[in-house]
């Protein structure tokens, strides 16, 4: 008998392949009292177990085949990076001594002290990485309790051409499976702009997230059709739907193929408008996949990555160094950087708290460019690092989170006092580097053209953008079904900042998740958007989609997708906007 579920779809592609369901065994971590002269034998059995997960996790990347995408080994090397903090060695080492606990129950603590600080984080991505914390807690505590190595580890081959069934994947769950040649997943939990989901994107694994209780219909081997685009999950499928999915799935390889073409190609649409194309970048491996893509340039560089996993917030030099890296590899082409986009709750500033206050919604708190503006000596430090950069290529400054002019002065008020200060100090820099604005909260796009006489450029941050006006947590399972893009109310705040650059005669890009998808690109250009930047594997698709429209032809009724409430409705505009006639 044929099954089919609902799910979300948010990787695209199709999928044929038999179910492995995946379950993660949590250790049972219970405390227990360590007698006095065995407690430097505890000590010693923790470090073993953290050194045995280095050997562990590095083997996993000598599999890793050296073309593949640079997502993949950075997870890897951000686990390596947290097995060699000081947070999860010398404190649980503290802790063995002082409570003479043993070594399970003083890494579970500090597992739950770094929870903690991660889920207070108010910006998705950050908040996200609390996975990569106990996929590395989890490692050790396997170790510790002598279980074996997770089998989605072991590079055996025998996940190939599977179908993943879970409750959940992290992230680094995701890079391993991919490795290991997954057909597609299935998750019960998660959305469509959680870390994961975006990263099986951008490594091209077809996924369906939000199928409640997917692990009690679904049999271990049995086999099934994923359609990552729809959201539809088959089981037991018949010979004729089964016989539709292939060429369904023939026909998508064929596509992801002829993409290649359009690399070398400029980006312009059929009757003649040039469009420009940027990535979204956040660390310096990134550049390689980015120039590979033929990117136009960065629009979005997140500098988040150097603050992570440190006490002490980065120096000028080491700033000055990964910018200039960046600026480098990109021969030249626009890199636009973002000042650090971090929460209060961000444990800097050699160890100490920003802020000791209990946050009760971090979301709408001291964070972004009130955090920079609360902070002008970190602030500074990295003013001047952009600046200094701005000396070896072509660098932009946008300023996150902006909410009100007075914000806005006071962030280009400090940036003109560190110009005053590397003309004393005779420091080269880039005299006439542009600033920008981010739109990413509703106050923002409504007073867009205020903020447009004041810079040079804004770009629309949609992730932030689309919660915010719609008062939702994409990362909550329980709401996330209200994350849509096509709410008129986003849809009006994203034409007003248009609107807005056009009659100041400033660029407008736009760097969140809409920008990338294949399914918003000609309502975007029918909106006037002509600078879009998102992660570099979604390019050539994007560029594909600019190059066969024909702007002049898209429906005369297009833009009454803005001013409509009815679900079906705009469906069958988008439907009409992404017909084979325009």
């Amino acid at each position: 008998m044929t099954l089919e579920l609902q799910g979300i779809g948010v990787s695209r592609g199709i999928a044929i392949g038999r179910a492995h369901i995946l379950f993660h065994n949590q250790p049972d971590v219970r405390e227990y009292l360590i007698p006095a002269f065995a407690i430097e034998q505890e000590v010693e059995r923790l470090l073993d177990a953290i050194d045995l997960a280095k050997q562990q996790l590095k083997a996993i990347r000598n599999h890793i085949p050296a073309n593949a995408p640079t997502d993949v080994t950075s997870f890897i090397d951000t686990h390596l990076l947290m097995l060699n903090d000081s947070s999860l060695s010398k404190i649980p080492v503290d802790m063995i001594r002082q409570r003479r606990c043993n070594a399970e129950w003083a890494l579970q603590l500090q597992r739950d002290a770094l929870i903690n600080v991660f889920n207070e984080m108010d910006d998705p991505y950050l908040r996200t990485r609390r996975d990569d914390v106990d996929h590395v807690v989890n490692r050790i505590h396997r170790i510790l309790t002598d279980q074996e190595v997770a089998e989605h580890e072991i590079p055996d081959g025998r996940l190939k051409g599977h179908v993943i069934i879970a409750e959940d994947l992290t992230p680094a769950d995701t890079v391993l499976m991919q490795h290991q040649g997954i057909a597609a997943f299935v998750t019960e939990h998660g959305g469509a702009t959680s870390h994961t989901t975006i990263l099986a994107r951008s490594l091209g694994i077809p996924a369906i997230v939000g199928v409640e209780s997917v692990r009690r219909y679904i049999q271990d081997n049995e086999p099934l059709i994923v359609d990552g685009e729809t959201g539809i999950l088959i089981a037991g499928a018949d010979e004729q739907t089964h016989d539709e999915y292939e060429r369904k799935l023939v026909a998508f390889r064929e596509h992801i193929s002829s993409l290649g073409r359009y690399k070398s190609q400029p980006t312009k649409t059929r009757d003649g408008k040039s469009i420009t194309l940027l990535a979204n970048a956040e660390l310096p491996d990134d550049i390689t996949t980015i120039t590979s893509a033929g990117a136009q340039g960065i629009g979005l560089y997140r500098t988040e990555f150097l603050y992570m996993n440190r006490l002490a917030p980065p120096e000028e030099e080491e700033q000055l160094a990964a910018y200039r890296d960046v600026v480098e590899g990109m021969n030249n082409q626009p890199v636009t950087i973002r000042t650090f986009d971090l929460g209060a709750d961000k444990t800097v500033d050699g160890g100490r708290h920003l802020s000791q206050a209990v946050v009760t919604n971090p979301a709408l708190g001291l964070r972004a460019i009130r955090l920079c503006l609360n902070q002008p000596n970190m602030f500074r430090t990295q003013l001047r690092a952009i600046l200094r950069a701005s000396a070896f290529g072509k660098i932009k400054i946008m300023f996150p989170m902006i909410s009100t002019m007075h914000e806005l002065m006071q962030a280009r008020n400090l940036l003109e006092h560190c110009k005053h200060e590397l003309d004393k100090e005779n420091l080269e820099y880039d005299r006439h580097i542009e600033i920008g604005a981010m739109i990413e909260i509703p106050a923002s796009a409504v007073c867009a053209e205020m903020f447009a006489r004041h810079v040079d450029f804004l770009s629309i941050g949609t992730n932030d953008l689309i919660q915010y006006t719609l008062a939702i947590d994409r990362l909550d399972d329980q709401v996330n079904y209200l994350y849509d893009p096509l709410h008129p109310a986003v849809l009006r705040l994203i034409n007003m900042t248009l609107q807005a650059g056009k009659k100041h005669n400033i660029e407008v890009s736009m760097c969140g998740e809409m920008a990338g998808d294949p399914r918003y690109t000609r309502l975007l250009l029918a909106l006037g958007l002509e600078n879009f930047s998102m992660h570099p594997n979604a390019l050539l698709e994007i560029k594909q989609v600019i190059n066969e429209t024909n702007l002049s032809q898209l429906p005369v009724n297009t833009l009454e997708i803005m001013d409509s409430t009815d679900p079906l409705e705009v469906d069958m505009l988008l439907e009409q906007i992404n017909g084979p006639d325009h």
